[in-house]
């Protein structure tokens, strides 16, 4: 247990290495996508080998098609090789070392031949876990290496793996979640059907339903972030997206379990219930996943223009910073106009928040400690609005 435990803490210290040992041609950059490919690829794997249980429904086309076992393929031997070259390259061959292990692992569990069995009715997305952070990091990750707000920001920053473990949870979880919201919309339905309404509006034309669901959702989104903040009891289970320290590609995964099926069932309403059309649904769903991704992100983008009629980083990093100027300031997803319209419209020309969280930092470190935190009657510090 104890060299298990050792291990962990070295290849912890090996991703976390100081920008000296992380430059070109140390092994650090190879080490990594190997490591990350690795474990990739056998997750990947092991949803192939238990679908029923560890993948979505939505991925059983992709599954069935041949592209997607070749793909796989490529990872493993691209991890394969990356892992191969840092153990070449680095002093250190941690990294190297847990990059090839993960992916002969992923080989002897059956690599991309593995196996299909049938689906199971409860099942865990851990298929839409990996194609979800693989997805978004390789898309983030360079944009924020080329154009940093901070620059001295590393990619495994400060509670990295939090954040991590928050996306993990939130993909395996997602049969629950998109049952529980998606209740409350249709019990609403079913009392009131709104069949003339609804027949009108999925006859509109795409883009005119795709614009209608996102203003509808953003006043929903609103009125109810605007109450994470200023109902007191709400506001604990929402401090914990805002002890956040730092602001990227991940921060915005940072919810607790609560809030997201509250803000979720809440916002899927409105295009639920008034008969938007499921491709204009799924549209706006996928978008704006990437959009919260987008303004979580350590961006150092200015849009003059672009950021007086749509929520851009800038404007949503002054959400979450720690100055006093920043309390109860910018709740829109999409619109900033709402913040102007009802008075909470705060964007400084020129200037960024100097920092990010909470005063005090009164949220606990650790998944299940900040799962905890809202619960607790009596916490030691009282957290603050921000």
């Amino acid at each position: 247990m104890s060299k298990l435990h050792d291990a962990r803490l070295k290849l912890r210290g090996e991703l976390e290495a100081p920008p000296a040992l992380r430059r070109f041609g140390s092994g650090w950059i190879s080490g990594v996508l190997g490591l990350v490919l690795g474990v990739a690829g056998l997750l990947l794997v092991i949803s192939l080998v238990a679908p029923g249980m560890l993948a979505i429904p939505e991925t059983q086309m992709l599954r069935n098609n041949p592209w997607y076992r070749i793909a796989i393929h490529l990872i493993l031997i691209a991890a394969f090789v990356f892992s191969a070259l840092s153990l070449v390259l680095r002093r250190e061959r941690m990294l190297g070392t847990c990059g090839v292990a993960v992916t002969l692992l992923a080989a002897l569990v059956g690599g991309s031949q593995a196996t299909i069995p049938g689906r199971m009715p409860l099942f865990f997305g851990l298929d839409f876990f990996v194609l979800n952070v693989l997805f978004t990091g390789f898309l983030f990750i360079p944009l924020e290496r080329i154009f940093a707000h901070k620059d001295e920001q590393p990619i495994f920053r400060e509670e990295w793996r939090e954040d991590l473990f928050y996306y993990l949870v939130s993909s395996l979880m997602v049969q629950l979640l998109t049952f529980l919201t998606f209740l409350p919309a249709k019990s609403i339905l079913t009392a009131v059907p709104l069949t003339e309404v609804r027949g009108w509006v999925v006859k509109l034309p795409f883009v005119v339903q795709f614009v209608l669901i996102m203003l509808l959702t953003d006043v929903v989104q609103y009125w109810v972030h605007r109450a994470f903040h200023r109902v007191p009891w709400l506001w604990k289970f929402h401090s914990v997206h805002h002890s956040a320290r730092s602001m990227d590609w991940m921060a915005g995964a940072r919810m607790h379990f609560l809030e997201i099926l509250a803000l979720r069932s809440m916002t899927v309403i409105p295009m639920y219930v008034l008969g938007f059309s499921p491709a204009a649904m799924n549209t706006y769903i996928f978008m704006v996943y990437l959009y919260s991704t987008f303004v979580h992100a350590n961006l150092g983008w200015r849009f003059p223009v672009i950021e007086k009629i749509l929520v851009t980083p800038r404007f949503h990093h002054w959400h979450h910073g720690i100055e006093k100027e920043s309390v109860d300031v910018n709740f829109s997803i999409h619109f900033p106009f709402l913040d102007w319209i009802f008075g909470t419209y705060h964007l400084p020309k020129d200037r960024w928040p100097s920092e990010y969280g909470l005063p005090g930092h009164p949220v606990p470190h650790g998944y299940l400690s900040q799962f905890k935190y809202p619960f607790q009657r009596k916490p030691k510090t009282p957290p603050e609005k921000v």
